[in-house]
């Protein structure tokens, strides 16, 4: 049978409120009652609840990371990110898959809400009216993550996608492309599918470039056989391109995997670019170039801005953009 704070009391023969001063402030503890204390601990094998303690804190030492889709590579290092710093600073994560599902995610807040988290962390999707007010109503700090929200004041940490998309097509015309075509996200999806795409519209324009929308990007979600699709249908209507930017690594995978099926050589004949800079794109053939993301940067920076919060200090700025840059490998070619 499990031991518990009564119990390490009786035997140290003290009260529970000592035993609790012991474990929470141990310097206010005479050291002969502290050392009794822990003896006691010692043969019991006694493990405070982390919610029992919460009572006397007001706070769990955990974190809510709520994920839309934990099998995506993109969040690996991200959450690594999270995980390194949430361990220096001495919380826990609980991690909740929402699966871009808004049932899934409110389940996930009652959840969360049970176990008393200390504050959260929401990555990569939209912050709608109704997501905010759902915030409001935990009454604990909130960060974005890969996110951001023009519209309400919550700290974000996230690249700036719009300039990303600006550089990654620039790129390809710096490396004489003129027949230029996308794979991009959602329209649905304004925090990275839409700043990517005015981008990618900006830089044609810069460098004078005609471009017909409806016969040079393709959308879709974020995943290898939606690369794969597009890529497809972007060649059935403009088979002249000489290069594309895909707005996602898995996406420029499955843009290359359509080539590489169709007799076409990347980048003999096709350049691709990609986005995110993911473990996947040393993984394929040729290695992939790619604007690279700092994920890791992402996750710890986040959780620093959300531990400031829960402590009670000041963020600094509200939303923060962090340097991207252009990782250079062999699926461009010069023409």
């Amino acid at each position: 049978m499990r031991s518990n704070i009564k119990d390490v009391a009786k035997l140290a023969d003290v009260s529970i409120s000592t035993v609790s001063r012991v474990l929470n402030s141990p310097n206010l503890v005479a050291e002969e009652t502290r050392d009794k204390v822990f003896k006691a601990i010692a043969e019991l094998n006694y493990t405070p609840n982390a919610l029992a303690r919460g009572l006397i804190h007001k706070r769990t030492q955990t974190l809510g990371v709520l994920i839309p889709d934990i099998s995506n590579l993109f969040y690996a290092e991200i959450l690594r990110g999270m995980e390194d710093t949430a361990h220096r600073l001495d919380y826990n994560l609980i991690l909740c898959n929402t699966d871009n599902n808004k049932p899934r995610l409110l389940a996930s807040l009652k959840v969360l809400k049970e176990k008393q988290i200390d504050g959260l962390i929401f990555t990569s999707e939209p912050i709608y009216p109704d997501y905010n007010e759902l915030f409001q109503q935990l009454q604990i700090p909130v960060v974005l993550a890969a996110t951001h929200s023009l519209e309400f004041e919550i700290p974000s940490v996230k690249v700036n996608d719009e300039q990303a998309g600006f550089e990654a097509t620039e790129y390809l015309i710096r490396n004489g492309h003129r027949r230029i075509g996308m794979i991009a996200g959602s329209m649905m999806d304004p925090v990275t599918a839409v700043p990517r795409l005015q981008g990618f519209m900006r830089a044609l324009r810069t460098y004078n470039i005609e471009a017909d929308y409806e016969t040079c990007v393709q959308n879709g979600n974020y995943r290898f056989e939606d690369g794969y699709e597009a890529m497809g249908r972007l060649l059935q209507k403009s088979p002249d391109l000489t290069a594309v930017f895909a707005s996602s690594d898995e996406r420029a995978l499955g843009a290359i995997s359509y080539c590489h099926e169709h007799g076409i050589k990347v980048p003999d004949d096709l350049s691709v670019i990609g986005f995110d800079n993911t473990r996947l794109a040393v993984m394929c053939f040729p290695k992939l170039t790619t604007i690279a993301q700092p994920l890791y940067q992402i996750g710890q920076l986040a959780v620093e801005k959300l531990d400031n919060l829960v402590q009670g200090k000041q963020v600094g700025e509200l939303r923060t953009y962090i340097a991207h840059e252009l990782v250079e490998r062999q699926s461009v070619a010069k023409i």
